[in-house]
């Protein structure tokens, strides 16, 4: 019997590297779709190149779609790519509503075209919740998108709810809360923090600076949530799933957790500066994934501290490694 076949978009990505590495280890076959680009990154993944199959393809080109799954074959499709990053979006509206948006209905209609049998993912999103209306959020809690990364994440999510339920596929979204690692990009606020702990401990820098220090999130692996992804694939139903701790905490608590894991003090180091505020700031969003816990058996393995702690020492070993490591400009 062959192995199964899967297709990553975003492979490059925090989520796609760890997705990769879970699925190789269940014996699939791991192809990734990759855009081209003069700058090609694949640090996350470099230690797979040998063990997957990457296929070049873009979210806005709906003939690399297409060839990218006739070339593949996949039995299963995990659609991670997106512009990821919730602030930049602000900048970019547009290109996150083709990419987010408008590009998972490419997928979707590249799938019915070349495999429908596949089974489809779609990471959906917490940001999705926004001006949230209830504590805590549900499968079934009502959108109200506060960036325009959220709204065009509330676009794919209902594109796919829709393509499901008119055309038979088996496409499930999985609308995860935040979730960090290692892998985390220097610009997300975690890996930020983590970042400078390190850096601050080694004598590399002096100060943080950061906007909202009370925006709570409800914080977890990313290790932990490609799991979740792969088992909604597993169900003879597709439907959606909030994946989530169910615990929230604050930028500051983040703060306190890496500074002190470092012996580090915040107020010591810590600047707060308005330019770091968003247009619309979302204040609390933490899920409730009993669901996932009884359809699929699902719960989170790393806890808050241990993520963060996983993160500053993680951080620790590369600075001291590589002291030229260094957050981009304006970070």
């Amino acid at each position: 019997m062959s192995a199964r076949r899967a297709l990553i978009t975003g492979i490059t990505g925090q989520d796609g590297s760890y997705l990769a590495e879970f699925l190789l280890d269940q014996g699939y076959e791991v192809h990734g779709m990759v855009r081209r680009s003069s700058t090609e990154k694949f640090d996350r993944i470099e230690h797979l190149r040998n063990r997957v199959t990457l296929h070049q393809g873009d979210l806005l080109d709906q003939r690399s779609l297409v060839d990218t799954l006739r070339a593949s074959q996949p039995d299963e499709i995990y659609n991670l790519a997106a512009m990821s990053f919730v602030a930049a979006s602000w900048v970019q509206p547009t290109l996150t509503a083709e990419f987010s948006g408008t590009g998972v209905t490419r997928m979707l209609e590249a799938m019915r075209e070349a495999c429908p049998e596949a089974r489809f993912y779609q990471a959906s999103s917490s940001e999705m919740f926004g001006k949230v209306l209830e504590v805590p959020q549900t499968e079934t809690t009502p959108f109200y998108p506060r960036s325009p990364y959220g709204v065009a994440k509330v676009y794919g999510h209902f594109i796919t709810v829709n393509y499901r339920e008119s055309y038979e596929l088996h496409a499930s979204s999985g609308i995860l809360f935040n979730h960090e690692s290692p892998r985390r990009g220097l610009e997300f606020v975690t890996r930020k923090i983590t970042w400078h702990a390190a850096a601050i401990k080694l004598g590399l820098e002096t100060e943080l600076r950061l906007g909202n220090l009370d925006a709570e999130r409800d914080w977890g692996f990313a290790g932990d949530y490609v799991r979740a992804m792969w088992l909604m694939l597993q169900q003879d139903e597709p439907s959606d799933f909030v994946v989530a701790t169910g615990v929230s905490h604050s930028v500051r608590d983040c703060v306190e957790v890496a500074f002190g894991h470092v012996g580090l003090a915040l107020d010591d180091h810590v600047v707060l500066d308005p330019s770091y505020l968003r247009p619309a700031e979302v204040e609390h969003l933490i899920g409730d994934a009993s669901k996932a816990k009884r359809v699929l058996g699902w719960a989170p393995e790393v806890s808050f501290e241990q993520l963060i702690r996983m993160m500053v020492d993680a951080d620790v070993a590369l600075l001291a490694r590589d002291p030229a490591a260094r957050l981009p400009r304006g970070q």
